[in-house]
């Protein structure tokens, strides 16, 4: 447990794993189980401040080490800035995907790396036994194999870039989004200390899926109406389903996996749910905004919401982004604009105004 100090964030909710085992084949359930335990431990080792800022750097920084199947980190340096590419599919995918999302942020919103002042970006792959999760660690990234049920973590540009999210949200908000620190008689185990909880964590979880979203539209030149808006499309065996998670519909079992419970409203918001499927109300406002804005979704809409999270504090609630994204749009185009009134629209939709 010593390298995960940091802000565990997971690809595959801890949730969502346990339904997988519940249909998962005879042999496949130990190991889905070990990982389910697994993550669910590593998750609850979170930070509550953001590392220190390094210095500015103006170039891409990357390094991608090969773990070999072990939990230690560092690992062995495969692939670094500059250098040629390694003998390792899973290698090369990862450093092109991480070079992609902060490429976005730095041609899209002039944002230099996670930190904003080119901050170098590590990740470790090949973590584990078939390890069928990746993460943001608070420090850095770490990618496993997965197996036939759950794999293909290093190919995936918006679970990437969903993990990556959650370190350019550890350093938008310090103190960290949705972040509580759990009283000692509530740990399931003496290492635990942090969790994200409420609508603040909803929240956390919310913006990795909107830049996962804008990154792979950014990337294959898609407007709003055009994209699927899937998060985790391909990862999952065709007995579990298509995707992770749905902007465009969520909860929605046909389009995500066979038992999804994202909440696409307030109407089906519980309090202390899982900030999963809570998620899927500021998502769906996202969503909505950015059709009613038409065009890219980066262009308007993205930038609008990346200001208003950059006001948030850590224990922000629904209303407070919905309050705080209005502002931005009254500020930026006029309060009786078509984007101020498609902003409203969209947390209409979902109910929070």
């Amino acid at each position: 447990m010593d390298n995960f100090e940091g802000c565990i964030c997971f690809a595959i909710p801890r949730k969502m794993f346990q339904r997988l085992i519940d249909r998962a084949p005879e042999d496949a359930t130990p190991g889905l189980a070990r990982h389910m335990r697994h993550s669910h431990e590593l998750r609850a080792l979170r930070c509550e401040t953001a590392p220190a800022p390094k210095a500015r750097a103006r170039k891409l920084r990357r390094n991608v080490y090969d773990l070999g199947g072990t939990e230690s980190l560092p690992g062995r340096l495969v692939r670094a800035e500059g250098g040629k590419p390694a003998h390792d599919d899973a290698a090369n995918e990862a450093f092109d995907n991480i070079g992609i999302a902060l490429a976005f942020l730095r041609e899209v919103f002039g944002r230099n790396s996670l930190d904003g002042r080119g901050m170098q970006v590590d990740s470790a792959i090949h973590y584990g036994e078939r390890f069928q999760n990746a993460m943001w660690n608070g420090r850095q990234m770490i990618i496993g194999d997965g197996d036939e049920t759950i794999g293909g973590f290093a190919g995936s540009l918006d679970i990437i870039t969903h993990e990556l999210t959650h370190g350019l949200t550890q350093h938008l908000i310090p103190g960290g989004l949705g972040v509580v620190k759990i009283p000692v008689k509530e740990r399931e185990f003496r290492q635990q200390k942090y969790s994200l909880r409420g609508q603040a964590g909803a929240l956390n979880e919310s913006l990795s899926d909107i830049f996962a979203s804008m990154v792979t539209q950014w990337h294959l030149g898609q407007a709003a109406e055009q994209a699927d808006w899937l998060i985790g499309e391909g990862l999952l065996a065709p007995m579990y389903g298509r995707a992770v998670r749905s902007l465009k519909s969520p909860g929605n079992r046909k389009l995500t996996w066979y038992a999804d419970d994202q909440m696409k409203s307030m109407d089906q918001y519980v309090e202390g749910g899982d900030v999963h499927d809570a998620s899927g109300i500021p998502n769906h406002a996202f969503y909505t905004t950015a059709i009613k804005m038409g065009g890219h979704s980066w262009e308007k809409t993205g930038p609008i919401w990346l200001e208003a999270f950059e006001t948030l504090g850590p224990q922000a609630s629904f209303a407070e982004l919905a309050q705080a994204t209005l502002n931005v749009a009254s500020a930026r185009h006029g309060a009786k604009s078509d984007e101020a009134k498609a902003v409203k629209a969209g947390w209409r939709k979902v109910k929070v105004l």
